[in-house]
């Protein structure tokens, strides 16, 4: 008998020390037909393993390699391959050949002219505000709790779109670049909210509060270092466009395409008197008028930090570069875009705006913030163009639902509060 217990208190002892290897996640990053990653970060530089095959099927087990490194914050970025569409997989993690962490995946189905789309669902929010006291302000925690994030994974979406302010740089933070992988790394290792990477996949951009200090623009110079460590942290497929530098992206999911906007890293100061005003710049734009044209999916969902619908010029407001802001709108108007969806953050407030085009078309704004942080009430601020009953100061996160047929799709917006309780929901049907 003591024989036994000693085993069995070795085999336990094994395991937590194995546990311990891996610092956070792991993560479900960039997920297609053929191909998923798969994020790890572990206590120190160690070999990292994965193995994985099909469910019921572990004869067919593939296996990736990759050694991490202090230099790259100790993230290992597994690239599943020549996997079949529409299929799950089981995977196994290994820290120097030590099983670590297990879990499965389901690639993207191949529905493309064989059946309508499939029914599906997938969550985004901003502003995650995850406190350290000795290094947070002063006086009332900002951070109001990670409770939200068990309550995202309650609801099952497959896939998570963050919508920035996903980490708030500190001031010890945004100058060296180990300062923002300390921050990174508090964030992605909170054990609140290690379940939530493993039970879906997560695509990212940025805004101020990962991009540098309050308000940053192109002027800040540590933005090569956020840049990077953006890249490390995430699973996002690709970063940049047209050999440019920054986050701009797009990918597709089931019916779904979605454009990854960067209003940051080419963003011209918010007090500047001369030259010209811009958030996007010209290049960007025309890049997402292109891929907008060319996208056929149901819904055309483009990301971006801050507001862009709403007609109140305050703090960053798209509305505050009002001549881009009209470029862009009258771009989409021109090229007689439909089923244009805009997620936007930042605002600590959650909000659906409305604009109807003179052609008839009508495009929409949602507005999900913030996730942990403060919320503020703005209520009063005046956007005439909001949708009635939608402007939510609280603590919240959304599921997005897409379902029926592919001609008469549905978009149903459904906000929840930070104890999983629906606040209110809009359907869209596609145009």
């Amino acid at each position: 008998m003591l024989k036994k217990l000693s085993l069995c208190f070795s085999l336990f002892v094994g395991f937590t020390v194995t546990q311990a290897q891996i610092k956070s996640g792991p993560m479900l990053g960039y997920n297609t037909m053929k191909e998923v990653m798969v994020w790890v970060q572990t206590e120190e530089p160690k070999m990292v393993s994965m193995e994985f095959y099909p469910e019921d099927q572990e004869l067919q087990k593939q296996q990736v390699l990759f050694q991490t490194k202090a230099s790259e914050a100790k993230i290992a970025k597994l690239i599943a391959k020549d996997l079949e569409p529409g299929t799950t997989y089981r995977y196994q993690i290994y820290v120097d050949n030590q099983a670590a962490s297990a879990g499965s995946f389901t690639t993207q189905k191949l529905w493309q002219h064989r059946e309508e789309p499939p029914k599906w669902s997938m969550a985004t929010g901003s502003c995650a505000y995850t406190n350290e006291p000795k290094y947070d302000r002063p006086g009332i925690p900002y951070g109001k709790g990670n409770e939200i994030f068990k309550e995202i994974v309650e609801k099952r979406p497959e896939m998570m779109l963050w919508l920035g302010d996903n980490i708030y740089l500190r001031d010890p933070d945004w100058s060296s670049k180990s300062g923002i992988e300390h921050r990174y790394t508090h964030f992605k290792s909170m054990p609140e909210i290690q379940e939530l990477w493993k039970s879906m996949h997560h695509y990212a951009i940025w805004d101020d509060h990962d991009f540098g200090p309050n308000d940053a623009d192109r002027s800040f110079v540590g933005k090569e270092m956020t840049l990077k460590a953006f890249q490390n942290f995430w699973g996002n497929y690709e970063y940049g466009i047209n050999g440019k530098p920054g986050i701009t992206s797009q990918f597709s999911y089931n019916d779904v395409d979605f454009f990854l906007l960067d209003n940051r890293y080419y963003r011209s100061p918010n007090d500047r008197k001369t030259g010209k005003r811009e958030i996007l710049g010209e290049e960007q734009i025309e890049w997402l008028i292109d891929a907008l044209v060319n996208s056929k999916a149901t819904f055309k969902m483009v990301a971006i930090g801050g507001q862009v619908l709403s007609d109140v010029a305050l703090y960053e407001n798209h509305a505050t570069y009002a001549e881009e802001r009209k470029k862009l709108l009258d771009l989409i108007e021109k090229e007689e875009l439909k089923n244009v969806i805009f997620l936007s953050g930042d605002r600590h407030k959650t909000e659906l705006t409305k604009m109807e085009l003179s052609n008839g078309n009508l495009i929409y704004d949602y507005t999900c913030s913030p996730l942990s942080s403060k919320a503020y009430n703005s209520i009063d601020e005046g956007n005439s163009l909001r949708v009635e009953g939608s402007h939510l100061a609280t603590q919240n996160f959304g599921i997005l639902e897409f379902s029926g047929s592919f001609k008469e799709r549905k978009l149903t917006i459904k906000t929840f509060n930070a104890k999983g309780e629906l606040e209110w929901e809009r359907t869209i049907d596609r145009q």
